[in-house]
């Protein structure tokens, strides 16, 4: 196996999803499927010795659900890229899962296509976690809250978990959290890093993560947005929205407070 070969274990009840599952991504060269669970249980073991990159999971399983997979693999120091499976969307559901840690939630049935770009976008993103986790001084339980209360405040406010703009949110709150100077160069080196990370441009970050802050403003929790935002001299003004840079800063700066 190369080194660039992305390691993915897939754990789902429906034994006939798995095999179709396998054999589609057992076609593709930088991706190779270590094993199969079948359920809860079956899925620790195949973790603990296999170790993959990515953790394909479905929510409803017998013996031990995918909540249960994470609650455990979330007391481990090293976890796996989690894309959570479900066949219904359920927010209760959905927002238990991010906040146990799943980096993507996806419904079923889903385009196969889609779902290995982004399988093939968490490689850049596991890289660039790891890099700039080696970079700061936290320790590892700091970062893991940072991301687990980044998930869970976008999620919170309304920021829908299936679009583009919530994954890049997510990250960057995280990346702002544990090296604020980079909202000193948000153009140069905030949104080129989360356009490498997930295999696109710094334009269409930047395009993403406005759509996502203007659903929500429309669309999200609005008590929840105005006691978040309501201290910003423009808000005051009655021009309440705020720009990218703005709805991350404060963002991140909640989560450095909470930690």
């Amino acid at each position: 196996m190369q080194s660039e070969t992305i390691t993915v274990a897939i754990v789902d009840d429906n034994e006939e999803f798995c095999s179709i599952l396998d054999e589609y991504l057992s076609k593709q060269e930088d991706i190779e499927v270590v094993g199969i669970a079948n359920d809860g249980l079956e899925a620790l073991k195949l973790l603990e010795v296999k170790n993959p990159n990515v953790l394909i999971l479905d929510i409803i399983m017998p013996h031990l659900d995918g909540l249960g997979v994470l609650e455990e693999i979330n007391q481990k120091d090293q976890k796996p890229y989690t894309i959570m499976l479900s066949a219904v969307g359920q927010d209760k559901v959905t927002q238990k899962a991010i906040q146990l840690g799943a980096d993507y939630y996806i419904i079923k049935p889903f385009d196969f296509e889609f779902f290995l770009k982004r399988i093939r976008e968490s490689k850049e993103e596991l890289s660039i976690t790891e890099k700039t986790n080696r970079s700061t001084n936290f320790s590892k339980e700091e970062i893991k809250n940072f991301e687990k209360l980044s998930a869970e405040m976008i999620y919170s406010l309304g920021v829908p978990a299936h679009i583009k703009g919530y994954a890049y949110l997510k990250e960057a709150l995280v990346m702002v959290a544990k090296t604020p100077e980079y909202l000193n160069a948000v153009t140069k080196e905030l949104y080129p890093g989360l356009a490498r990370q997930f295999d696109t441009t710094p334009s269409r970050v930047e395009r993403a993560i406005r759509h996502s802050i203007e659903v929500t403003w429309n669309q999200g929790e609005s008590e929840k947005i105005k006691k978040m935002f309501e201290h910003l001299p423009k808000f005051k003004k009655g021009n309440k929205k705020p720009t990218n840079s703005e709805f991350i800063a404060v963002l991140a700066d909640k989560i450095r407070s909470n930690r």
